[in-house]
Formats: C-alpha cells, structure tokens, sequence
C-alpha cells in the first residue's frame, strides 16, 4: 500500500470504525462507504468495556455496539465477510489486552488472520510487555502495530523497530483519541529516530478530524494519516454511508502531495 501510494506521489489514508456501531448491518454498510470514497485502509475496532486510549467519540461507539450485542466471534464475522468483499484492501484490527487475553493470543491472532485481517495494534501494551503479542502475530501471518509518540524515549524506539511492522501508529496529540481543531505537530525528530532505528513507516492518529490535517501530515513527512473520531461522531449523528464515502473521499484527496504543496 504504501510503495502504491508513493507511486502515485500521495499519503495512505486510513479509516477506522468500531466494529458493530450501531448494529451490525447498519456497520457493514458504513464499512463499504469507507471503501467507496478511497479509504487506502481500514482500522477496525473490536468493542471493549474500557477503552482507555480512546476518548468519549470513540468509547460511546463501543458501548453502542456492545449493548447492541455485539461480541468479538460477530467482529470476526464482520472482518471475513468485509475481506470477501473487499479482497484488496489492508485490515488492521485495534483492540486491548483483554480482548486478546481472553481467547488466547495464539487463537486470538490465529482467528484475526483467518478472518483475513493484515495487522494488530494492542492499544494499552507499552513494548516492554509486547514481545508476547508480537511473537503470536508474527507466528499468525500478522504484522504488529505499535504506538509511538514524539516523547517515546530511543530505548522504546529501538525495541518498538524489532517488534512492530506494517505501519507506525504515531499520535498526533497527547492523551486519548479524539477530533481537534487544530494540530500542534512536532514529530520530524520522531520520524527520525524511527528511521534511523528501522521502524515501520509513520502514520499519524490521535486528533486528525479534516482534510486540513491531513494534509499538515502529509507536508509533516507523515507516509499516512488515520481518521476515526471525525468520521464515528458522524456515524452517531446519523450520517448516511454516502455522507461518509464523500467525507472520505475529501479526506483522501487532502493526501496527494503535489496539492498539499509539499516537496516530491
């Protein structure tokens, strides 16, 4: 994804959605819009009762989608039968500890790369403690995700290179996810000390809400961006799945480097 998005001289664009917010049908229609406006990748949610890297957008989507009943075998569900209709298009699974713990990381990964997802990121595991998921994605056919900030220290850096791939996921503000008005970027060091140390390419999360962001992620030497507040708050107001293929769709178009005015 990455080297075709660089070929076309853009950024990867990812979209994420909790999995089963509202309902699951209502969910699976939202998926396909994500698609539908040029979405490069999606990140799914699994819900989970305490979600705490996330903030109140993101957190009342899970409770919606666990009081509607929806369980980890029904986000499997919803992965394998997004995969069937969408063969071509990266699938990173977000989720926490617990929901990993609870089946075991070796089925737990075991079940996400049979479903057809492409990555994991395990939001509340620091990598001192991820060597464990990292071996059990790896043995899965997984690429790990791992987060990193711009005040993560270089001892975190060199072992968050060893332990992740696919992608960086590098927050763009401190604190929880969220939509901000405005970004405060100050990652060049960050970007780097994680290409110095071999890392996985950046993409920034945390506080991206429009197509003015992104584009300062793109000028920022981000290699994507991912939008998940801005986009699941307009879920809960009723937005339709045309309503957001076209919100993607403006998002995406914000990636092209040459309209961002930065340097080929």
């Amino acid at each position: 994804m990455f080297e075709r998005c660089r070929a076309g001289g853009e950024g990867a664009l990812g979209a994420f959605l909790m999995l089963g917010d509202p309902g699951i049908e209502a969910c699976e229609a939202y998926l396909d819009a994500l698609v539908q406006g040029g979405a490069d990748m999606v990140e799914l949610g699994i819900p989970f009762s305490d979600p705490i890297a996330d903030g109140p957008v993101i957190q009342a989507a899970a409770v919606r989608a666990l009081q509607a009943g929806v369980r980890t075998a029904d986000c499997l569900a919803m992965i394998t039968r997004f995969r069937a209709r969408h063969p071509a298009i990266p699938v990173g699974i977000l989720t926490y500890a617990n929901i990993a713990a609870a089946r075991g990381l070796d089925r737990f990964c075991a079940a996400l790369a049979g479903a057809g997802a492409d990555s994991l990121l395990v939001a509340d595991v620091p990598t001192l403690e991820a060597r464990p998921f990292a071996a059990a994605a790896r043995k899965a056919g997984l690429d790990l995700v791992i987060i990193a900030a711009p005040n993560t220290p270089s001892a975190a850096i060199a072992r968050l290179a060893a332990l992740g791939s696919a992608f960086t996921y590098c927050v763009a503000r401190a604190g929880v996810t969220g939509a901000d008005r405005s970004l405060r970027l100050a990652h060049r060091p960050l970007f780097a000390m994680l290409e110095e140390a071999g890392a996985a390419p950046p993409v920034l999360g945390f506080g991206i809400a429009e197509p003015g962001h992104v584009r300062e992620a793109m000028e920022h030497g981000a290699a994507g961006a991912i939008i998940g507040s801005a986009i699941v708050a307009r879920i809960a107001r009723g937005a339709a799945p045309a309503d957001i293929a076209e919100f993607v769709d403006a998002l995406k178009r914000a990636t092209v480097l040459d309209l961002a005015g930065a340097a080929d």
